[in-house]
């Protein structure tokens, strides 16, 4: 045991001894670079990027509402798309045609023009009760585009549960939703919740792409203040408030894979 602990306590030390070294060569010779000095003025002023963070605060506080209550939707939507392509029999086939067309096409198109089509699209058929404000647009692109994701994911869930399990629910007298609810989803949210959490870190820098439409999100924000100081510190700011926005759900992304892996080993 005390062996082991030493062993650990020599490797944490040599990792990092090698990651200060590896950070101070790094940083000397980006530093001693011969544009160093413009490329620090120009993108990491820090009185512009103080003055900046406010206005950045406000933007990303958009993105954080945004965030929610498209995670939201994408995990109702996406478990009904999930739902649907599973169902067995021909009386569903148009259903699961519907369904598999949906992922197909909302897969492969990539989000910036989907938030295009949406963003200028919708408004410009000027129909009543149609959205318009560039948030809500935005949020429905995010929608459409990462439903079709998290309904692979659910139902590639959904499908690696046992087909034994489900002849033993029908052996119980369970029908197909009490079987859906009982037995399937909660193994195959489980299994999936790993790949949930990656998705919905790639949505939280995604988030910031509705600044397109006009949304004053932190990107936009970021944008407003460096067209006003000729500098680009606003965007590097933004940025690295993504990043800490990302870094404690990547984490748990990373604890919940360890968890399931875990379990797994353990059966």
């Amino acid at each position: 045991m005390a062996y082991r602990q030493s062993r650990a306590r020599r490797s944490t030390l040599i990792a990092l001894v090698s990651t200060v070294v590896f950070a101070a060569v790094l940083l000397l010779a980006v530093t001693s670079s011969p544009g160093w000095p413009r490329v620090r003025e120009s993108f990491f002023n820090l009185r512009i990027g103080w003055e900046s963070l406010p206005a950045l605060l406000e933007g990303l506080w958009l993105n954080v509402r945004v965030l929610i209550v498209c995670q939201v939707l994408i995990l109702i939507f996406g478990l009904g798309l999930a739902a649907v392509r599973t169902l067995r029999g021909p009386v569903w086939f148009p259903l699961r045609a519907l369904a598999t067309g949906y992922v197909d096409l909302f897969r492969g198109l990539p989000l910036l023009i989907c938030l295009y089509l949406v963003g200028f699209g919708l408004p410009g058929l000027r129909l009543s009760g149609l959205p318009t404000n560039p948030v809500l647009l935005g949020g429905l692109a995010l929608v459409l585009i990462y439903s079709a994701y998290v309904a692979e994911v659910f139902r590639a869930g959904i499908e690696s549960v046992h087909p034994s399990q489900l002849a033993a629910a029908k052996s119980l007298g369970l029908n197909h939703r009490r079987t859906m609810q009982l037995v399937v989803l909660p193994q195959a949210t489980r299994r999936v919740t790993p790949a949930l959490l990656n998705d919905f870190v790639a949505l939280q820098k995604d988030c910031g792409l509705i600044s397109v439409l006009g949304a004053v999100d932190a990107v936009r924000a970021a944008q407003i203040s460096a067209a006003t100081t000729y500098n680009f510190t606003p965007y590097v700011v933004a940025g690295l408030l993504f990043v800490a926005l990302a870094i404690p759900s990547a984490r748990l992304a990373d604890w919940a894979a360890k968890r399931v892996a875990t379990r797994q080993g353990a059966l």
